[in-house]
């Protein structure tokens, strides 16, 4: 028995050592390893064995086996280092031809417009400040003056998700929040940019857009310092040489309330199409923060006053880069953005 399994041991050897490929190889593995193989139908007639050999022809075929499996494993490297070496000499990759362009991302007109803003209020002197989009009625309106049944919150045609939960209509919202927040009740500097939502969708017009809301409180806060800090602002976005103009207007949330119109940067003020031959252009809202806001955030009006405005970070991106529809700021097309990175080259 012993001379049978070093006769099968030399034969498997020799059979391994000729292997041409990884199939002829599996094919030697399964005649002496594999379930009907040479080896297991060894070991299967052990039980016709006298006791006494059993133990010895065992091991004998457990170390042959062993010494098979590891000279099969030896050849499967060799014939992975083979097929290896085969595919990177037919792969191999002319690194002279030309490269095919990869297509790369470019900034969002209005990520490039909430960075600018954002870095021009912050050297001011602002925090930067965010909130829910999904807004309570309460920080929505109610902490803004606008109590249940006001006729101004017909003006915001809002998606309400429950009687109490909404998207906001405004960033007007945080205003509410800071100065709830503010527990020392000491002077607040912020700005807030950020999505709102209301029913709207035309050129002009969308459903979803950006808005950034700035609130100054501290004692002795006057239109004047509303008025400087405007100038600064609008000049630094859409030009050095505009001029502001102060309309009266009404937000339940500020009084006295203004809107604000700047000489048009198209035509300086004579006149186009872009004005509708005003020379105006209307920009953002403002006011003196209501002394009801300020009761309702804590903050003693007799003490304190403040001012807010509130522009839309979309209306500025399409005054700034001439675009004429704002349903481009969302269609995410590439050849529409690219236009805005070759801006910064």
């Amino acid at each position: 028995m012993q001379e049978q399994i070093s006769k099968i041991r030399e034969v498997a050897v020799e059979e391994i050592s000729k292997a041409t490929d990884a199939k002829e190889l599996d094919n030697v593995r399964v005649k002496y390893l594999g379930k009907k193989g040479e080896l297991t139908s060894i070991l299967r007639g052990m039980g016709g064995l006298a006791p006494e050999e059993r133990p010895i022809i065992g091991s004998k075929v457990n170390e042959v086996r062993d010494e098979l499996e590891n000279r099969i494993k030896e050849r499967e490297k060799e014939f992975a280092k083979e097929e290896l070496e085969r595919k990177l000499k037919e792969e191999t990759i002319d690194i002279t031809l030309p490269s095919t362009k990869v297509k790369r991302g470019s900034k969002h007109p209005l990520n490039r417009i909430i960075e600018e803003v954002e870095d021009l209020f912050v050297s001011m002197g602002y925090d930067v400040v965010s909130g829910p989009e999904l807004e309570t009625d309460e920080f929505c309106f109610e902490r803004l003056n606008l109590p249940k049944g006001h006729p101004a919150r017909d003006m915001q045609d809002s998606f309400y998700i429950t009687s109490e939960y909404l998207l906001r209509t405004q960033t007007s919202a945080v205003q509410a929040r800071t100065l709830l927040a503010n527990t020392e009740k000491t002077p607040i500097r912020v700005i807030c940019p950020g999505k709102t939502y209301r029913r709207d969708d035309d050129a002009t017009h969308s459903h979803q857009f950006s808005q950034v809301e700035g609130l100054v409180v501290d004692k002795n806060i006057s239109l004047a310092d509303l008025k400087g800090t405007l100038e600064v602002f609008v000049r630094h976005l859409l030009g050095e040489n505009l001029e502001l103009r102060f309309r009266p207007s009404y937000f339940p949330f500020t009084e006295p309330s203004y809107e604000v119109d700047v000489s048009c940067f198209k035509c300086g003020g004579k006149g186009c199409n872009l004005c509708k031959q005003t020379g105006w252009i209307e920009v953002l809202g403002s006011g003196i923060v209501h002394p009801n806001v300020l009761k309702m955030g804590g903050y003693d009006p007799e003490v304190y006053s403040g001012f807010a405005f509130g522009t839309g970070l979309d209306r500025l991106a399409m005054f700034k880069y001439g675009i004429t529809d704002i349903r481009l700021l969302y269609q995410n097309d590439v050849r529409f953005l690219n236009q805005f990175d070759r801006l910064d080259r």
